[in-house]
């Protein structure tokens, strides 16, 4: 398989762009900086005062990096229109290399959803939608067939994260929704709303969270959604990272670790057998078979600790790694080289 990197020039300006996006988001702070402990993780709150009433409002887990950047949020603030300035001049330097941008639909879709706090408040794209924007992680070129898209655009959020951090969006995603031309989809047994169809397209809209059995509807209060529960799902979603999605100026979403989706995409792919899920299978084997064959050279030991991690989770784990790789023997090689 044929690995083809992106203009160093390129690579550079991504890096700088999403530098920018997080130093953005960081200039934001209106008050004072409040820390919250829950299951052993630190989570960071802005706290200010509105007339007589104190608020909160959520910014992140407690990381070195975003407690650095909190620091600096005056200063921030005060580099406001360079930065900007800055950032449409990299977002020009990106589509004159070739990274692809995401199409006018979706990115309205992430730029509303990213205003609202989804992503902020734990939201994570999945999907082909965050495979797409692994050309900028990576630093790599994908072609038009690998980017296809689906007609999904997934997103998924821990519930128990969802309910603890006491915060919720500032405009309701299905509100958005149905501004941007998408009609809800009811449940056929429950009749609850956690996907949205496109109206005058092909185009769905999915909320998702991690089940542990029984793959139920949940509520996510803290994206004012519900989500399908789904197995394998806790995987993908541990320990996001921020990304950038090409459109206007570039807009900061959070997918899941590369290495991460790579081998979830092996595990799902087992899943899906009949009807139109076997076509979606071959895409799952096909992103993953790519994403293996690049970070088995740039990133062995992620990749590595990655496999071993899903391996350690139980037979049935193992059971659905196998079968996706009994199909993938270039990709499987790959995977026993790293041990």
């Amino acid at each position: 398989m044929k690995i083809t990197s992106h203009s160093r020039a390129a690579q550079v300006a991504y890096q700088d762009l999403l530098r920018l996006h997080l130093d953005e988001s960081a200039s934001g702070l209106i008050g004072s900086v409040e820390e919250r402990t829950r299951g052993g993780r630190v989570y960071l709150y802005d706290k200010f005062r509105i007339g007589t009433e104190m608020k909160s409002r959520y910014l992140g887990e407690g990381t070195p990096e975003l407690r650095a950047r909190l620091a600096r949020a005056a200063a921030l603030k005060a580099e406001a229109e360079a930065r900007r300035e800055t950032m449409a001049r990299l977002a020009r330097v990106l589509r004159a290399e070739g990274f692809v941008a995401t199409d006018r639909d979706t990115g309205s879709l992430l730029l509303a959803f990213a205003r609202a706090g989804v992503f902020r408040l734990g939201g994570t794209l999945v999907g082909t939608a965050a495979y797409a924007l692994y050309q900028g992680e990576l630093g790599v070129r994908f072609d038009s067939d690998e980017l296809a898209q689906t007609g999904d655009i997934d997103f998924a959020s821990f519930e128990r994260l969802s309910v603890a951090l006491g915060d919720t969006v500032e405009e309701n995603p299905g509100e958005i929704l149905q501004s941007l031309k998408f009609d809800p989809v009811p449940g056929v047994h429950d009749r609850q709303v956690w996907k949205w169809r496109q109206t005058r397209g092909e185009a769905m809209v999915e909320f998702l969270t991690p089940a542990f059995g029984a793959e139920e509807v949940k509520p996510l209060p803290a994206l004012g959604v519900s989500a399908q529960g789904l197995n394998y799902l806790n995987y993908l979603i541990a320990d996001p990272i921020p990304a950038l999605a090409l459109y206007r100026s570039g807009i900061l979403v959070q997918i899941p670790r590369p290495e991460r989706f790579a081998i979830h995409k092996l595990i799902v792919a087992s899943r899906r057998r009949d009807g139109p899920d076997r076509a979606k299978a071959r895409k799952d084997r096909a992103q993953a078979a790519h994403l293996v064959a690049i970070l088995a050279q740039d990133r062995p030991d992620d990749l590595h600790d990655a496999l071993e991690d899903a391996r350690a989770r139980g037979p049935r784990w193992r059971e659905r790694l196998e079968a996706s790789l009994s199909v993938l023997p270039e990709t499987a090689a790959v995977l026993e080289g790293l041990r």
